[in-house]
């Protein structure tokens, strides 16, 4: 029986991301309570993280914004271009004039649109 080709799984490299962190903290000469502190994730999870440990998805967003890290970088394999409707989605919500209902009802018609553009491009052959 023929193996079936797969591509190589993409893996998080922990150890790398949590050494750029304690970097991060030394540099910026403050310790993990003060970390605890401006981040909201507790000691527990960062004593858990020093010893090895990942943390939940929320205390690694967090922290990697308190750092000013991105976690894709320490994520090995090919990285893919973010889609636009994503992109256009993180700019509405990020938006001080818009609420979370408007951002919503704007991405909806953007979606639409879009869709119906892509569709109309697609047909006629202009599409990529």
């Amino acid at each position: 029986m023929k193996e079936k080709w797969m591509p190589p799984v993409a893996e998080f490299d922990f150890s790398s991301y949590f050494k750029s962190l304690a970097a991060t903290v030394t540099g910026r000469g403050t310790n993990w309570k003060s970390v605890s502190e401006a981040t909201g994730v507790s000691q527990t999870t960062l004593s858990r993280m020093a010893r090895g440990r990942q943390p939940d998805a929320e205390s690694l967003a967090k922290l990697s914004a308190w750092a000013g890290l991105n976690p894709v970088d320490y994520v090995s394999g090919e990285k893919k271009r973010t889609e636009s409707l994503a992109l256009m989605g993180k700019l509405l919500r990020e938006d001080p004039n818009l609420d979370s209902v408007s951002a919503d009802a704007l991405e909806a018609i953007i979606e639409t649109a879009y869709s119906r553009l892509r569709r109309d491009a697609a047909t006629d052959g202009t599409a990529d």
